[in-house]
């Protein structure tokens, strides 16, 4: 029986694992979070276990307040008033959507010849849809339209095949519980507040990439992944060959409903992209070549064969070989 992880447990993780490099005051706030005994039950006393992630936390305190100059400040943020910020978390999830994480995908969809149609898995707002509209620097190697406001600069690592050209995309489509939606400025404004303090080039390419999925939004459909997919590949234009991708999503799944997506995923007559954290699916982390000494780190699949690890946020590609 696995021992279930308490409230403290993600906060000290998050810190360690995730903002630890990164984010030097998201690591002070998660690590202050997790040995605060009264800010610990707020959370188990007002919200179930889904909803107390560090993410959810610190995107509505800055959401409602800012950014918050220490632990001191942030936890008077919250206690003095924390039913704002529980509201937030209550109705909100974290649907991070960083363009940049098509990157890892570039080196399999410029392979594919012909139109390409892509369905999302949690798709957010979309933004990762428009990976034909972006301009990609691989440590020197370009591709894609010089003016393009979105720039990504992706490191590479190992044997990656670098992509000479972009894929030829006709159609695309994303699921997601609650899409949000790219002309709604409060949609936009949790997205900003998504993004780590420090992390200001990842603003401006969400202001930029915002920009080109309101000029032609993309179809988005409300619903749960199991139930949703087969409809939406089923509309694709029979022409195209079907992509579906997520990153970072399946990990709000139970087991048995990853299980359940694996063998979804595997059945249909799609090519499929899965950029998740190890544990997502054993089935996929059993075959990766090399043992991960960051937990952070995302494993990029194709169809279920593990070919590369990824930053979470697309900075680098370390492919498999």
């Amino acid at each position: 029986m696995v021992a279930e992880v308490s409230t403290a447990d993600r906060y000290s993780r998050f810190a360690h694992f995730e903002a630890k490099g990164h984010s030097p005051l998201y690591q002070e706030l998660a690590s202050g979070v997790a040995a605060d005994a009264e800010m610990l039950a707020l959370l188990d006393d007002s919200l179930p276990k889904p909803k107390r992630q560090p993410n959810l936390l610190l995107a509505a305190v800055r959401l409602c307040h800012g950014v918050a100059a220490d632990y001191g400040q942030f936890r008077g943020w919250v206690l003095d008033d924390p039913e704002p910020v529980l509201e937030i978390m209550r109705t909100h999830s974290t649907q991070t959507n960083e363009p940049a994480r098509t990157a890892a995908m570039l080196p399999i969809l410029s392979r594919i010849e012909g139109p390409v149609a892509l369905v999302e898995v949690g798709a957010s707002a979309g933004l990762c849809l428009y990976p034909d509209r972006f301009h990609y620097d691989f440590d020197g190697h370009q591709v894609g339209p010089e003016s393009s406001p979105v720039r990504i600069r992706c490191a590479v690592e190992g044997p990656v095949p670098l992509p000479e050209r972009l894929p030829e995309v006709v159609w695309r489509a994303g699921i997601d519980l609650n899409p949000l939606d790219v002309r709604n400025e409060d949609d936009v404004a949790w997205l900003r507040a998504l993004i780590w303090p420090e992390e200001t080039e990842r603003q401006e390419r969400l202001s930029a990439a915002v920009e080109i999925a309101r000029a032609e939004p993309p179809l988005l459909f409300t619903g749960d992944l199991l139930s949703t997919l087969d409809s939406v590949v089923a509309r694709a234009p029979e022409d195209a060959t079907v992509v579906v991708f997520h990153t970072a999503v399946l990990n709000y799944l139970s087991p048995e409903g990853r299980e359940s997506f694996y063998r979804k995923a595997m059945d249909l007559p799609v090519t499929w992209i899965s950029q998740e954290a190890g544990g997502a699916f054993p089935e996929i982390n059993a075959k990766v070549p090399e043992q991960r000494s960051d937990k952070a780190l995302f494993v990029l699949a194709v169809s279920g064969e593990p070919i590369a690890l990824t930053e979470p946020h697309g900075g680098w590609l370390r492919w498999f070989g």
